[in-house]
């Protein structure tokens, strides 16, 4: 696991391709590919957000919440705002398991110059499962003690995720969109 201090984008290794790099419709849809999974993560993120501060303010009771968490792409047959959070939470581990174990793999063979990118992708993967794991651990607590702390703890843990997790995705598409283009998923 990573410290906070290395969320820094100064510390953050880089490819150094210009941002504006041109590549072709087909070399580009790789990246594309990836924006559109990293899109939904960040839509069900804020979405999860929401469900949260309505909740507190008391716009939502928990069946309605639960009646949106129902209308939601990730689906569970528990409709709990905890079952979603924890299905949430697997499909990152899950997205980022397949990455580790896939794409970065063949990634470091085709282009070898990107491993001091895809090694801080990968450490910055681990940490983003510690802060699920934890947002697991304070739904518990909100489970057991469904009160103000309870709900400010469960608000921490995601603010806290969200903050990671999306500049970690915005770090992974800036520097992957070359190697991506050149050399695909696998």
């Amino acid at each position: 696991m990573i410290d906070d201090t290395t969320w820094d984008e100064t510390t953050r290794p880089t490819l150094g391709e210009a941002p504006d790099t041109a590549y072709s419709p087909a070399e580009d849809a790789y990246h594309r590919h990836l924006v559109e999974i990293h899109d939904h993560l960040r839509d069900e993120l804020t979405r999860l957000h929401g469900l949260v501060e309505e909740v507190r303010r008391g716009v939502l009771t928990a069946g309605e919440a639960r009646s949106e968490v129902q209308a939601m792409s990730l689906r569970q047959n528990n409709w709990t705002l905890g079952a979603y959070c924890q299905s949430y939470c697997g499909f990152v581990n899950g997205h980022h398991s397949l990455e580790d174990a896939s794409v970065f793999p063949h990634l470091r063979r085709s282009e070898p110059a990107a491993a001091p990118v895809l090694d801080r992708l990968s450490a910055e993967h681990d940490t983003i499962h510690h802060l699920l794991q934890d947002v697991d651990r304070v739904l518990v607590g909100l489970v057991v003690n469904a009160d103000e702390a309870a709900l400010d703890a469960v608000e921490e843990a995601l603010q806290t995720l969200g903050d990671r997790l999306l500049s970690h995705l915005a770090y992974e598409e800036r520097e992957l969109r070359g190697p991506l283009a050149r050399h695909g998923f696998y």
